[in-house]
């Protein structure tokens, strides 16, 4: 059963029993979505921030409970345990110009061809101009895993990883900023 946790939408502190509705979050415009059972805690955290500063609604989905701080402008969606449940309610609920924050490349097409934006943890931004290529190259690599052939995954999380996700994640509540005046 999906729920949403916490507080928010509108200045209103919901409880149990009247917890934010979906329909609520979507009234935001532009906002930023959260694939976030695997999305780094750092991450997470600059997004907090960004959201309460800029007033940008950010929801995180995932199948477990975490904690977010108290703000009107954040949100968590509880879905079920599942291979992709998560992936699937985002393409649901994602809206043209939304940003997702994602590793998850098949993620990113998916909201990509429903003119959203993706932008990974490390800061590569998807869009219709790479993200053809970018899920090629996965697929590929997944194939070469698959066969033996290719080993590891991506190297640890870096500090100028995080800069170069702050950057992108900077220029696009730059640009929804500008749209909203």
């Amino acid at each position: 059963m999906e729920s949403l946790l916490r507080y928010g939408i509108n200045g209103e502190v919901f409880q149990n029993s009247r917890m934010p509705t979906v329909r609520q979050i979507k009234e935001f415009h532009l906002q930023i979505w959260v694939d976030a059972d695997a999305c780094p805690k750092m991450i997470k955290d600059l997004l907090f921030r960004a959201a309460i500063r800029t007033k940008t609604m950010l929801t995180l989905v995932a199948n477990q409970s975490m904690a977010t701080p108290r703000s009107e402008f954040i949100a968590a969606l509880l879905v079920p345990s599942g291979m992709n449940v998560a992936d699937r309610r985002i393409v649901e609920l994602v809206q043209p110009g939304d940003l997702v924050i994602t590793a998850d490349i098949p993620l990113a097409a998916e909201v990509v061809a429903k003119n959203g934006l993706a932008l990974d943890p490390r800061g590569e931004l998807y869009t219709v101009s790479n993200i053809g290529q970018r899920l090629a190259i996965r697929n590929l690599l997944d194939e070469l895993r698959g066969g033996g052939h290719v080993g590891g995954g991506p190297p640890n999380f870096s500090p100028k990883d995080l800069q170069a996700f702050a950057n992108q994640l900077d220029r696009w509540l730059t640009a929804k900023n500008k749209k909203k005046s």
